[in-house]
Order: structure tokens, then sequence, then C-alpha cells
């Protein structure tokens, strides 16, 4: 056990950190917190829900100067949803030593954002994009900048955020510090690494301490025509306080939204293609628990900070081991216990393994409940929630009302009829959903486990195409090598040189 005390923190720091309730440094914080106090460059592989953003946040702000109004850090993160978030944990994290941070992301005002950044935020956390779009109208300067954080790297590339990475990185000094956080190791954030850092520390947080263990894993096989009916059930069984869906695609997130309300369940879909208004609006419904489902595909749910969510249902599974850790997540926080059911067709039945030999953990079967099944269940709840009433001894108002029904109608038929009134009953509403291809998997050699996955067929997924999802084999402490030089982006040889030989010590070690 690591405390934050131990870790040589200033006191504003450490007053933050009491307020926001931290105690005990995670994995990823107490290794990468030291290193990166000292200026090293480094990688930390490791998932959402790990605490990498107090990781990179606390000694990103202890290095910053107060009294200085440039922006003197930067931090690209994939989604809008995730730069508000960063955003909004390091002016936490920065609240006792006054340092300000500024989300800009596509999708808000442009001129607000021109306005915001004239008043001279120290961070600024953004996404790729509009972060390019404010350099080429010269709306934001990175001449101060000293620290560079590249979040969630793995998933801006797969978002074809490449180029506007590496045109911001060269707008950066070359003298500074850079942190890369990512769940995988694709070659992709090998030459990144390669060309834009120098001497990098490579810190892992294992596998097992990525598997949240208070949620209950359990999946249903099932055939893709049943798929619907089969949720409903389920949803019914449990009755969810908070439930997020997930979908493979926008098109999958849409009908699922609508057919869950046909069915008389409130929730609303989130993806990509949303507005933003519309898109923080359903997240605020959500929160304050307006709606019961949040119908979602990965890229859109990347990095949402939810407390509450009860049940996790995977109606699609998910293309990678990352990806399931990941929306699992969602659930199970703050020592709660949380419940995620996956949905598996079966000619996917291979993915479920993989899924369960990367997390170390087997998933329960479950048979698809019957109509009876989900109807007994919808029952149950009504009967504890009446007992509920019974036990608070608050009904002193109705009862008049009872004695002179019970004068004319028997007992049982009463109370009968009132749970009736009070159960939701199983609605059967044809439900109609465009089938989803089922993910396939290619012929590949044995040790390449789960590269260049792809659907055959269909329309593409949100975020691109599939991923290599193989482990390099570093360990904290092991060090890719170095480049020769000053300059970070140097000569075609200088750079091809330390791509291949940061991609041969990736492949070797």
């Amino acid at each position: 056990m690591t405390t934050f005390q131990e870790l040589g923190l200033s006191p504003e720091l450490l007053q933050s950190i009491n307020n926001m309730g931290f105690e005990e440094a995670t994995p990823i914080q107490r290794d990468t917190i030291p290193t990166a106090l000292k200026g090293t460059d480094l990688i930390g592989q490791a998932q959402t829900g790990t605490g990498k953003t107090a990781a990179f946040g606390i000694p990103l702000i202890e290095k910053m100067d107060t009294k200085s109004r440039f922006v003197q850090g930067i931090v690209l993160a994939p989604t809008r949803e995730l730069a508000v978030q960063v955003a909004e944990e390091l002016n936490k994290i920065g609240h006792f030593k006054g340092i300000k941070t500024l989300p800009i992301y596509g999708g808000q005002s442009i001129v607000r954002q021109i306005k915001a950044l004239k008043n001279g935020p120290h961070i600024v956390v953004g996404t790729p994009g509009r972060v390019q779009d404010h350099i080429n109208r010269k709306t934001l300067k990175l001449d101060s900048v000293h620290t560079v954080v590249l979040d969630e790297a793995d998933e801006m590339l797969n978002m074809g955020f490449v180029e506007d990475i590496e045109k911001i990185l060269e707008n950066v000094p070359t003298e500074r510090h850079t942190m890369l956080f990512s769940a995988t190791m694709p070659k992709q954030i090998q030459n990144l690494a390669a060309k834009f850092m120098k001497d990098v520390l490579l810190i892992k947080v294992k596998a097992s301490e990525m598997t949240v263990r208070s949620i209950e894993q359990e999946y249903v096989e099932v055939k893709e025509r049943q798929k619907f009916d089969a949720l409903c059930r389920f949803m019914d069984i449990h009755s969810p306080e908070l439930a997020i869906v997930f979908g493979r695609t926008k098109r999958r997130v849409d009908e699922l939204s609508e057919a869950l309300n046909k069915r008389g369940y409130s929730a609303e879909g989130i993806h990509g293609d949303l507005p933003q208004a519309k898109r923080d609006k359903v997240l605020r419904a959500f929160k304050n628990n307006t709606i019961e489902v949040l119908v979602a595909t990965d890229v859109a749910a990347r990095g949402l900070d939810i407390s509450g969510v009860s049940h996790v249902y995977n109606f699609d599974i998910p293309q990678d081991p990352e990806s399931y850790v990941h929306r699992i997540g969602r659930t199970g926080r703050a020592g709660k216990t949380g419940y995620a059911l996956t949905f598996i067709t079966p000619r996917e039945i291979d993915h479920l393994y993989t899924i369960e030999k990367i997390t170390k953990r087997k998933m329960e079967k479950r048979a698809i409940p019957s109509v009876s099944e989900a109807m007994e269940g919808q029952q149950q709840i009504t009967l504890e929630k009446l007992m509920e009433v019974v036990e608070q001894d608050d009904y002193s108002g109705y009862k008049q009302t009872a004695v002179e029904l019970l004068e004319e109608n028997d007992s049982v038929t009463l109370l009968a009829a009132a749970l009736k009134l009070l159960t939701k009953e199983p609605d059967t509403t044809p439900i109609n959903l465009t089938d989803e291809p089922p993910l396939s998997v290619k012929k590949r050699r044995p040790n390449n486990r789960f590269s260049d996955r792809r659907r055959s067929g269909g329309p593409k997924r949100e975020g691109g195409g599939g991923r290599d999802n193989r482990r390099s084999g570093y360990s904290k402490g092991e060090r890719s090598g170095s480049r020769d030089g000053g300059s970070r982006s140097g000569g075609r040889d200088q750079s091809y040189r330390s791509q291949k030989r940061v991609r041969e010590d990736f492949k070797n070690r």
C-alpha cells in the first residue's frame, strides 16, 4: 500500500487529493507519479478505471507555474466526453494550487473557446481535430508547453487521428516531457513513441489488476433474431436501477433505443453522430435517473464517468478483450457489486473463450428466461416494493379506504388486483432489428491471437477497424532504445532507425 503522502507531493496537491477522497494510490498511480515527476518520458499501459487521469494529472499539475498566463500542458483525448471528464478532474486536482484547465472539443462554439483561451488556462484538454483547428487559427499557441499527455492513444489512432496528433506534436517544443497512455500496444503506438519520445519507460498494469473483481459476469448463447426478446426478459427479471446496453454500431444503438421505448422501458441512445447538445442532454438524464437505460457504442461511452450503474448488457460482443473490460468497468464501482451479461451468437463463441483467457475469469452460462419466468420476476419485484411500504409503516391515510373495500371484496381478490396493477407485465410488441453480422476471426498464426479481427460485411463500426492487440513483453522499468541527437523529429534515416529499434525491442522482449 502506497499513500499519496509518500510520493513527495506539495501541500496544495495533497489537500486537493484529500478533498477528492483519495487515500491509497492505485498501481498505475504508484508507479507513474514518481517517474513522471522526474520528467521521464513514459508509456502507461492501463485501462480506463485504473486511476490513470490522476496518474498523469498529479505530476502534470505539480510542474505548473501558477504565475504564467501561457498554456504549459496539453492533454489529447479521443472523445468529447473524455476531454470534459479529464478537464473536470484536473481542475479538482489543481484547485488549491490555482491551476486552470480548459476543455476544447468539436460541437461546442469555437468563438466561446477562443474567448476562454484568451483567459490564460494553464492546461488545455482537447480532441485532436479541434486542437489542430485552434492551432491553424493561431488561437492556441503551444510554444510554452513543457508537458504533453496522449490519453487513450490506441483509441485516437483507431479513430484516424494519427496525422492530427503528429502535427500537434510538431508544434510543441522538442524539449518537453511526454506521457502516453494506452490500453493496447499496437505498432502505431510504438512508431509514435519512437518518433516523438526519448528514453521511453513502459509502465504496465497487469491484466489481473484491470479486471474488476466485484462484477458478476455471465453470458447467454442466443441467435441474432432472439437477442432482443432475451434482453427484455432479463431486464424484467433483473429490474436494473441504471443499465447500459452496448451495441456494435450507430445503427444498432438507434434501433435498440427506439425498440426499448416501444416495449415500455425508458431508454436513450448515445453515439458519435449525435450533436453535442443532445449527448449532454442524454447523459444528464441518465445521471439524474430520468432514464433507466443508456444504449451506447464503445466510442461514445469511452471515458464516461457514471456512477450507480447496476447492470451492463453487451447486446453485441465487443471486438476485443480490452473493450470488454472497459465496458463492464462501467458497473461495480465505489465498492458496489455489479453485473454484466454478454449475448453470444453461436458463431462468436471463440471470442468468448478469448475474453475469458485474457481476463482470467470464467463466465457463467445462463439460459434464456421464459415469458412466465420474466412475469414471475416482475411479480417478485412488486412484492418486495409492497413489503417495503409495509415495513415503513407509512400508509395510515389509506386504511379507511382499505376497510371500505374489504366490506365488498375478499382480501385475496383485492391484493391480487393491487399486485396486477403495480406489476409491469412483459410487453410482446413486435420488434424487428436489422441483423448485425457476427464478428469473424481470420485464420492467423498460433502466436498472433487477436490481430486483424474484422467483421465481414455490414456497416462500418464506429471507431475504425480491428486493432493489433498483442501485448508487448515489456514490464515496468524496461526502456526502449534511446534516440540519437537532440531533435525529436529528426531526419528520415534517424527516425527510421529509431522506429525500427523500438519495434524490435517491443517484439523481442
